[in-house]
């Protein structure tokens, strides 16, 4: 049976990522810190992992083009906050990061949250569950 779980995403500039990932307080593995090939950022309490590739190292894994964020979504992430404050928070670390916010914090389906893209336009969602 598996015992980890982490998600692939590519990038642009793994650098700007990386940065980006951390104003937003999410800690950077240090076991990867070397490499100019991937980076792991540290999701949750749980520890998830999300690795960033630079484009062309994760369509070589991949063996298939990477989709056009600006035109589609390839998958919605979604993380916990644990209140509304919160979620306000993270859409203004969000944007003075260079992210941009695609669905502003507020009530729907009976939960609240808001949604972001990060700098190579993955949609990440915010939950108050």
């Amino acid at each position: 049976m598996a015992t980890d779980f982490w998600i692939n995403l590519p990038v642009k500039d793994l650098n700007r990522s990386k940065e980006f990932f951390q104003s937003l307080n999410f800690t950077v593995n240090e076991r990867f810190s070397d490499s100019e090939q991937m980076a792991g950022v540290v999701v949750g309490e749980h520890n998830s992992m999300i690795m960033l590739f630079p484009e062309a190292t994760l369509e070589g894994f991949a063996r298939n083009p990477m989709t056009d964020t600006a035109a589609s979504t390839e998958v919605l992430l979604s993380i916990s906050a644990d209140s509304r404050e919160e979620v306000q928070e993270m859409c203004e670390k969000v944007i003075q990061a260079g992210g941009k916010i695609f669905s502003e914090p507020g009530e729907t389906n009976g939960m609240y949250g808001a949604g972001f893209c990060d700098l190579d336009g993955h949609r990440w969602n915010l939950l108050v569950m």
